[in-house]
């Protein structure tokens, strides 16, 4: 009795392919074994799969409705194999990543080490920069996006939280006195990152689910947060940061966190994301689980950290 699976495995490449003989050859058959896999798939299914003509093959109802399942069974049959070897899987080549500037240099850069020692065949691209990037059309492997995720056709996989708060420098709040409520801030000069669309220019979004929405005055805006925290610190306004931003400042006391009537919005967490298929290359499964790990539920900058909000 011929192999079921490698049955299946030879008519899904003579529909593919349009003949026997160009299935024969792909497969490095005869074309006489390929005529008997498809003869003993009829007659134990006891209906006609192909129409046969001197030129090419067609497929008959019930050979489409076969090949629809035949497909899907031998994809499955490819991810089992592929997730009972994952674990041996040769993690190799070159793997590209876009992660924003400000993470990617404080958090995710002094982890590559580690995940190098972890994966020596691996040569890693670090691409930084705060714009949402096309993966598939400028060839990305992989990105790392904070905040709510628009809908789109990528997979998407929380790494870890990204807790917001609003702090200012200790000489800017004995200036200016502390605001007690998020409505307060109006009247207060703000720092205002320019890509994110709930931590704006003009409006700021606060609660646990961004419904508490506050009108704010920027004194300064800017695309990257780091010159906001900087320009925090040196007493220039109030800024709305991702705690991984503001630890060390919290730390140093270059920055102290405000205590206000509504908590930082809990929406900004981080995610890897990666092209839609039916499973990832195991150098993206790898480094997505390596920051998974390395984040934790609590990740790095925020542990021995309890800042406001």
């Amino acid at each position: 009795m011929l192999d079921r699976v490698t049955g299946m495995q030879v008519f899904v490449r003579v529909a593919g392919l349009g003949g026997l003989s160009a299935a024969a050859r792909s497969l490095a058959m005869s074309p006489t074994l390929v005529t008997k896999h498809v003869a003993a798939l009829e007659e134990r299914l006891g209906v006609k799969l192909l129409y046969r003509t001197t030129r090419k093959v067609t497929l008959t109802e019930a050979g489409k409705r076969y090949l629809e399942g035949a497909e899907r069974i031998l994809a499955d049959v490819e991810e089992v194999e592929a997730a009972t070897g994952a674990d041996h899987a040769d993690v190799r080549g070159i793997l590209r990543a876009n992660v924003p500037v400000s993470l990617g240099m404080r958090e995710i850069a002094s982890l590559m080490p580690e995940f190098a020692r972890l994966h020596p065949s691996l040569t890693v691209e670090l691409g930084l920069n705060d714009r949402v990037v096309d993966l598939v059309e400028e060839g990305w492997d992989v990105a790392i996006r904070i905040g709510m995720l628009q809908s789109s056709t990528l997979v998407a996989r929380k790494l870890g939280p990204c807790r917001m708060i609003v702090c200012a420098s200790p000489g800017y709040l004995r200036q200016h006195g502390a605001p007690a409520t998020v409505a307060e801030l109006s009247r207060h000069p703000c720092l205002g990152y320019t890509l994110s669309r709930t931590m704006g220019i003009d409006a700021w979004a606060f609660g646990r689910a961004g419904d508490v929405v506050v009108p704010v005055t920027c004194a300064l805006r800017a695309n990257n947060g780091d010159a906001l925290v900087a320009a925090a610190v040196a007493g220039y306004g109030i800024t709305y940061q991702p705690t991984f931003l503001v630890a060390e400042a919290l730390r140093s006391g270059g920055l102290v966190p405000l205590a206000l009537d509504h908590p930082g919005i809990a929406t900004h967490d981080i995610f890897a994301v990666h092209p839609a298929t039916r499973r990832p290359p195991a150098k993206v499964r790898a480094f997505i689980d390596f920051l998974a790990k390395s984040f934790g539920p609590v990740p790095p900058w925020d542990r021995d950290l309890n800042p406001a909000g």
